[in-house]
């Protein structure tokens, strides 16, 4: 599978990224129905997107004879089982507009937490991971 399919992803979850930070900034109790909205459809997206990883990315790796290859590889897999259990968690406390709405400043903190980590997560898959990948 090429890395062109992962790199799309990326851009689409750092676009909902740019537009959760633009609902934020211009009004979290008045945006939280749209916030809410976004939250659900990046979920869907990132749940697929880290499925096909799953399936596809690190067992590629684990096939590798290579073991640097192999370490890199479940390096990666680790580390994203945590980010991913935050994102999930985060995603199902915060997937009702009432309590975006009645908390704005826990969600903004947390909202700030867990997007750095992923797009952080994500450069570096760029960077690192996925020229790893296409050399398998």
């Amino acid at each position: 599978m090429s890395i062109e399919r992962f790199e799309h992803d990326h851009g689409e979850i750092h676009a909902g990224i740019h537009e959760l930070r633009k609902l934020i900034a211009t009004g979290i109790e008045r945006n939280a129905a749209p916030i809410t909205q976004l939250l659900l459809a990046m979920s869907a997206s990132i749940k697929l997107h880290l499925a096909v990883e799953d399936r596809v990315v690190y067992p590629a790796f684990m096939a590798s004879t290579q073991p640097a290859m192999q370490a890199l590889g479940r390096s990666y897999q680790e580390e994203m089982g945590g980010i991913a259990q935050r994102y999930m968690e985060f995603a199902r406390r915060w997937n009702l507009a009432n309590r975006v709405a009645a908390q704005p400043d826990a969600f903004r903190a947390e909202a700030n937490d867990v997007f750095k980590a992923l797009f952080l997560r994500t450069r570096r898959e760029e960077a690192e991971l996925y020229p790893a990948y296409a050399k398998l």
